[in-house]
């Protein structure tokens, strides 16, 4: 008899008269890349249909916009009020339905802050007149450029107009065979405003009182039933707290959940508001943050409502899950990044392979990704934003021997995509363990899911048929003697130590040694760089107690490809005390401190116990190209080329292992 590891979990639920398969719901997550005419295409299809495949009980497309001409926020929503929506969506319904899960979208109106209608309206609406900053595209890391903008009042008609918006897209949705629709009702968004007293200042029957703030969100549920029926499921999305002073408390969140207690069919308790750039990482929390840290605003408003309460954020580990529902703080779990990470997440922890799962590291790479391309990425699950060309994956002509040289983050990656496809594979790594340089963070406790994930793949590798030879460095001669059909070389980089007068010193160390024994560093530090390697490791000099002067050449932190996080850091470095000097080149280092100028020539002396470099990082060039003749494939990834952050290393390392066999 099977017997299930997380029984609470895999129970079914039940909502308005349909029935879910687990408490697992894929939580929406916006696909940025629609086509020209912001339609779904396959690419976005088989991005969502992946989350059902991987067994969620419901998967929820975001970013549907309800009034495409005043609720627009971002230029690459998707327009429930367009009827060319009709065959693309019932496409997308399908690809869900077909693997078990229901389909859900998400209605939303971005009301005083859907900037993109404001750009091309010239004003606003809202629940109050108001003149509010301008920022174009609602992002709150884009500051406003001083103008101003008009938020108009909504005259009743308007408000009733916006009401048939939302129940139209509702039927618009169950037409074309979603299961559920989610309204959005939180994080600033137009129903939260007319929500909150803080925004809502109006004098008549939509304002003032609970009863007449919450009378639009309920106008809106209302008229979806009348329109879709009673037994059509509306999962009503809510901040449980706006975690910010001028926002709502959670007693105020359980205030508006006793509201809609018995009038939706389950209450989604998020956290935050968008428009707050501190509450960003609370609605998407950090690394920084504990697992399942925003679980107790979902426990509270379920102490006082019958109707079934979801929870989101920062949920990765399948135990805590399970003890989620079995202590009744929720009825079902809402995942977000962590269904990029493992979009198998349900499949495995139901099948018993829980310690298989990519638990998200919350490194915001997602974000950035999107961000920058329309796509989302993640670190460390390489199919994520190439979805639809893995479904076409075509398996190795020629099985080969193949010879991975360097068990760092790509070289583990390229080894276990090279078995997964039929490969002989040998994976060398010159010292006595997987991981790379990275194995110098173990201790850091911001990066535990970094070593989750490391061990993780070591434990596949494990079990993988690989070859692995430690203490063993991939020589030419040695490549020789093992005569492999492909090499891939994934020798990755060498810290750069810079030519600085006094750089040999005793007090000097470099960032990874400081890493390994963070006892090495005195009471006061300067850091040399400030990119994410060096203003990552202020920080954790700073929680050990350490006074940390960080110098960067730059006029701003160099963030790199990670700009979310590097936002985010922004807001640790005063939280923990760090002085950070910009413009600031370091010209002489001796055993007081380190000697600074700035772009100007002027001079200024930094007092420190302990100096330490982190300048970047040097391709091992050479010693790939040691092994470039030495089989009839050869190939170089991840930092032996350039240096690369986690998710451009097993991006190319999973995608020339692919490219291996072809011929």
């Amino acid at each position: 008899m099977a017997v299930l590891k997380y029984p609470r979990l895999f129970e079914p639920v039940v909502l308005g008269k349909t029935m879910f398969r687990n408490r697992i719901f894929s939580s929406p997550t916006g696909f940025q890349n629609g086509d020209h005419l912001n339609l779904p295409g396959k690419e976005l299809i088989a991005y969502y249909e992946m989350k059902a495949l991987g067994g969620a009980a419901s998967v929820t497309m975001g970013d549907c916009l309800v009034d495409s001409i005043n609720g627009r926020t971002t230029k690459v929503q998707f327009p429930l009020d367009d009827q060319n929506q009709k065959g693309p969506l019932a496409s997308l319904c399908k690809a869900i339905t077909r693997h078990g899960a229901v389909a859900s979208l998400q209605l939303q109106h971005g009301g005083m802050y859907a900037r993109t209608s404001g750009e091309q309206l010239g004003y606003l609406w809202g629940p109050t007149g108001m003149m509010i900053p301008f920022r174009p595209g609602g992002n709150p890391q884009v500051k406003s450029d001083g103008s101003m903008i008009e938020v108009k009042e909504m005259p009743e008609e308007m408000i009733e107009y916006t009401i048939s918006r939302f129940s139209d897209a509702a039927l618009f949705a169950k037409q074309r065979g979603f299961g559920m629709i989610m309204l959005h009702g939180g994080h600033g968004w137009l129903i939260s405003q007319f929500m909150s007293d803080r925004v809502n200042k109006r004098k008549d029957r939509w304002g003032g009182s609970l009863e007449n703030r919450m009378r639009f969100p309920l106008a809106i549920i209302e008229d979806i039933r009348r329109k879709c029926g009673r037994d059509f499921p509306i999962e009503f999305r809510m901040s449980g707290s706006e975690c910010n002073p001028e926002g709502y408390d959670i007693d105020t969140g359980v205030q508006f959940a006793k509201m809609l207690d018995g009038k939706v069919d389950l209450i989604h308790v998020s956290a935050g508001n968008h428009e707050v750039f501190e509450a960003f990482f609370i609605t998407h929390p950090s690394m920084f943050h504990e697992d399942g840290c925003n679980v107790k605003y979902a426990a509270e408003i379920k102490k006082y409502v019958k109707t079934p309460v979801a929870t989101v954020g920062a949920l990765s580990d399948v135990a805590m899950m399970e003890e989620i529902i079995a202590s009744g703080q929720a009825d079902v779990v809402e995942l977000g990044r962590e269904l990029l990470a493992d979009p198998d997440l349900p499949i495995k922890a139901r099948t018993g392979r829980d310690d298989e799962i990519n638990q998200c590291m919350r490194c915001y790479a997602c974000f950035a990704e999107c961000d920058a391309t329309c796509h989302f990425n993640c670190a460390i699950n390489p199919v994520i934003g190439n979805e639809y060309e893995s479904k076409f994956d075509i398996l190795p002509k020629i099985r080969k021997k193949v010879l991975v040289a360097g068990g760092g983050i790509g070289g583990m990656q390229a080894a276990l995509t090279c078995a997964e496809r039929g490969h002989e594979v040998i994976l060398c790594e010159k010292t006595d363990q997987l991981g790379g340089i990275l194995l110098c963070e173990h201790d850091v406790p911001f990066k535990k899911k970094l070593k989750g994930y490391i061990e993780k793949q070591k434990r596949m590798i494990g079990r993988s048929g690989i070859k692995v030879m430690l203490n063993t460095e991939a020589t030419k001669e040695f490549a020789e003697k093992t005569a492999p059909d492909a090499i891939i070389a994934a020798m990755g980089a060498a810290p750069v130590k810079p030519d600085i007068p006094g750089i040999n010193s005793d007090n000097v160390f470099g960032a990874v040694d400081i890493y390994k024994n963070i006892e090495l560093a005195g009471k006061n530090v300067a850091v040399i760089g400030g990119g994410l390697a060096g203003v990552e490791l202020a920080i954790y000099l700073s929680m050990n107690g350490r006074k940390v002067t960080v110098l960067e050449m730059l006029h701003s932190l160099n963030w790199g490809a990670s700009g979310v996080h590097g936002a985010f850091l922004d807001l640790k470095i005063p939280e923990y005390g760090i002085d950070v000097m910009l413009s600031t080149r370091a010209v002489e280092i001796n055993e007081k401190g380190v000697l600074g100028e700035d772009e100007s020539g002027g001079r200024k002396f930094f007092e420190a116990d302990t100096v330490i470099y982190a300048a970047g990082m040097k391709p091992e060039w050479e010693r790939a190209d040691e092994l470039r003749q030495a089989a009839k494939e050869f190939c170089r990834i991840g930092d032996c080329v350039s240096p690369r952050n986690i998710l451009k290393a097993n991006q190319e390392a999973c995608y020339i292992a692919r490219d291996i066999g072809r011929y």
